[in-house]
């Protein structure tokens, strides 16, 4: 059972404003630290993903449009912090990131067996125009996102 991939869905933490999901990946975490730090990678599983040499560019979804975006910090190979604008209460996004309103994510990957362990903990709820409403659209959003990325490595829940 070496090949099995764990996933649990994603948790609200409500106190905390904060979103977390923990998925196990059957491929080594260098293979995983591509997918989520390399644009042309994370345009495979996740939003349509331009960055420039400063970290700063933007992810497009389909439903949402562009979403601005920047690289907050990275300890390689093990986290990357991403920062987004996502809360697209008044129907659009601005095309520069609010740093008030903006909320952060970050991928922490740990060697599990051959395979690797993913954390994704997104925080910042607390700023958003209505955080409990934001909250349950990313717990969904990242169900759905990280189910793609285990699909990317051949995986079945």
């Amino acid at each position: 059972m070496g090949s099995a991939h764990r996933t649990d869905p994603a948790v609200v933490d409500e106190a905390a404003f904060i979103v977390t999901r923990n998925i196990s990946i059957a491929a080594p975490a260098a293979q995983v630290w591509r997918t989520i730090t390399e644009p042309e990678h994370l345009s495979l599983w996740f939003g349509r993903t331009v960055l420039g040499s400063d970290g700063v560019g933007t992810m497009t979804f389909e439903d949402h449009g562009a979403v601005p975006i920047r690289i907050e910090s990275i300890d390689a190979p093990r986290s990357v912090t991403y920062r987004w604008n996502n809360d697209n209460a008044l129907g659009r996004l601005p095309d520069e990131i609010d740093e008030a309103s903006s909320t952060v994510f970050t991928f922490t990957l740990e060697a599990e067996g051959e395979g690797t362990r993913l954390t994704v903990v997104e925080s910042g709820f607390e700023r958003t125009s209505d955080p409990r409403v934001n909250l349950e659209r990313h717990r969904e959003g990242w169900n759905i996102e990280l189910d793609k990325l285990i699909a990317l490595f051949g995986g079945r829940r």
